[in-house]
């Protein structure tokens, strides 16, 4: 769960820099990684957009490589122990590469807290991400500003925990 409310005043100086073309740039280039690492270290105690958002840890099969691929998102609980994770970019103009990972291959594992679940991530159709967008965005109202920023469709996947 998130520190503090995105809706309050450090939600919106974050959601401001988190917007801002230079974050865009450096964010992809150090939010991750540092997300990754300390993620590693704490055993999944911690991420630090964790602190703004609630955040889970991805491992999707790399497309090209077959490679297990690692990437920290934030994300939005569902009511049956899903997750559904928007694939922003930072409001970049391309997709992110994990997002291409699950179109090729929807099997997947999410870590979020100290639980590893094996998920199938299902691309949301235009009428369904309409639907949940409302309550992404309610978590974090920056993704309306990644689809003006990155002039694209974004993706948006249900992740669906698998027996």
């Amino acid at each position: 769960m998130a520190v503090f409310d995105v809706d309050g005043p450090v939600g919106r100086a974050t959601r401001k820099v988190a917007t801002s073309s230079a974050f865009r740039k450096v964010g992809p280039k150090v939010v991750p990684p540092l997300d990754k690492a300390l993620h590693r270290l704490t055993g999944g105690r911690v991420i630090v957009s964790r602190m703004l958002v609630p955040s889970l840890l991805l491992t999707s099969t790399g497309r090209k490589s077959g490679q297990p691929r690692e990437t920290p998102l934030a994300c939005v609980p569902d009511d049956e122990g899903g997750w559904w994770v928007v694939g922003s970019n930072f409001g970049q103009e391309h997709h992110p590469a994990w997002t291409g990972n699950l179109v090729a291959d929807p099997s997947a594992t999410v870590s979020y807290g100290k639980a590893t679940t094996a998920v199938r991530a299902d691309l949301l159709d235009d009428d369904e991400k309409a639907a949940v967008w409302p309550r992404l965005t309610a978590v974090w109202p920056a993704y309306d500003d990644y689809v003006e920023s990155s002039g694209r469709n974004i993706r948006v996947f249900h992740l669906v925990p698998v027996a």
